[in-house]
């Protein structure tokens, strides 16, 4: 929020000698700028609809709106500081209340806790930059490989932490964090606290972070009992060599596991056609039990490869990942839960290749038409599940999912953008099939 004060001075001598008069000097303007802070957010409206088939068989849908309205305070001698709050309403589209009859009709994703409505202060924080250091404490969003917002439904995950980053050193940017705390969003909803979350990006104990609550990472991990002294992570992110970009995370989540986390992207003009441009990236990530490893023994190993080229409009990616096999209590599985969801093969919805025992693979298509400011995106991704998984164990089978996205920057409307997204998982779980359709409209200001 900004005002803008005009002091206008004007300096003129007359000076009359035979006649003349000497020329008048020119009018300055000066303008003085006040800073008052700025007001931010984002207004979101959200229309879900899941049609079930197979071994379960219903149709649940939900309407809901909301998002965050915050203000951010102008700097002074480094410091500023910013608060939002957080929140949504969900509209009783059927006969009975959602609180009623629940999930047999109501879609929970677009919710709090048991269908609530809520809202709480999501964002809180005092941020102090100097030089080429910034520290950032307080309630705040979070998104790296294996934390992070997960913004999939109505509002995101959140975090009380405290981050510290520096780029001192030339194309380098290097960051250490301690997070302590998580409130989970609402896409929360769909997994429950149940086994499947923890491989999903939501842990065991979720429930008791929903509709706002901040929780100790443990407890959001491994449930009631497990707290902990929060995840430690440092990173380092280097952009020195034309094209490429490395990046590199160790997460110690005190007491539960420490997790590495390693990426390298890189792009370059094709030899045949320099109008197309060509990428390649890689995953990496291992986990292992620390402290008294509440999570009981944890050895696992995840890694993906990724190939895409563009021409003008048009781009195109396919993805391959495997999952270690069966090897430890956690059944070899990647533990992810507090909503890092880094993975180049995932759908929409289905995130089977944190499975152990599991090969996925994935190509996606995208057609960005600017100049009208839409862009479609259609997918295919495929997860061959071997008997180490934990959600299904005595089982392995092939499950897939298929589907499509399509956005539009409303240009008369600044900030406004329309979505409509489809995902069709078929063998979820084996028997397990639905189609599901989504509406949202998303104003940023």
């Amino acid at each position: 929020m900004r005002r803008y004060l005009a002091l206008s001075v004007v300096a003129s001598t007359l000076l009359v000698a035979g006649g003349d008069i000497a020329p008048v000097e020119p009018m300055v303007e000066m303008a003085v700028e006040q800073d008052y802070g700025e007001i931010f957010g984002q207004s979101r409206t959200f229309y879900l609809d899941r049609t079930y088939s197979g071994t379960v068989n219903n149709n649940r849908n939900s309407l809901a709106t909301g998002g965050y309205i915050g203000y951010k305070s102008p700097v002074l001698n480094g410091f500023s500081a910013a608060a939002a709050v957080y929140g949504t309403y969900g509209f009783n589209i059927h006969d009975q209340d959602a609180d009623v009859i629940g999930a047999a009709s109501y879609d929970p994703a677009l919710y709090g806790r048991d269908f609530e409505n809520y809202a709480f202060i999501g964002q809180a924080y005092i941020n102090y930059a100097f030089g080429k250091t910034n520290i950032k404490i307080g309630r705040q969003e979070l998104n790296t490989p294996m934390a992070g917002g997960d913004d999939a439904r109505m509002l995101p995950n959140l975090f009380e932490a405290a981050i510290l980053s520096n780029t001192d050193i030339e194309d380098t940017t290097l960051i250490a964090a301690h997070v302590t705390r998580e409130t989970v969003g609402t896409f929360g909803n769909i997994y429950g606290g149940g086994i499947l979350g923890l491989s999903s990006g939501y842990g065991l104990g979720m429930n008791e972070a929903l509709s706002g609550d901040f929780v100790n990472m443990g407890v959001v991990a491994l449930g009631e009992g497990n707290h902990t002294d929060g995840v430690t992570a440092a990173a380092v992110i280097y952009k020195g060599i034309d094209g490429l970009t490395l990046q590199a995370w160790d997460y110690y989540a005190h007491d539960i596991l420490n997790a590495i986390y390693i990426q390298a992207d890189y792009g370059w003009n094709c030899i045949l056609n320099d109008k197309i441009k060509m990428n390649a990236s890689g995953q990496y990530i291992n986990e292992s039990e620390v402290g008294d490893a509440l999570a009981g023994s944890v050895d696992t190993n995840y890694w993906s490869v990724k190939l895409g080229s563009s021409y003008d409009a048009l781009s195109a990616y396919v993805a391959y990942s495997q999952t270690g096999d069966s090897n430890s209590d956690t059944a070899g599985n990647v533990i992810t839960p507090w909503g890092g969801m880094p993975a180049f093969t995932q759908g929409m919805v289905t995130r089977h290749q944190f499975f152990a025992d599991t090969d996925a693979w994935k190509v996606a298509a995208t057609y960005n038409v600017k100049e009208y400011g839409v862009t479609a995106t259609v997918y295919y991704t495929e997860f061959d599940i071997g008997l180490g998984n934990f959600y299904d164990p005595t089982n392995a089978w092939t499950a897939s999912e298929s589907g499509w996205d399509i956005q539009y920057d409303v240009a008369s409307v600044k900030g406004l953008n329309l979505r409509a997204r489809a995902n069709y998982p078929r063998d979820f779980k084996e028997g397990l099939d639905w189609n599901e359709y989504r509406l949202i409209a998303n104003y940023n200001f």
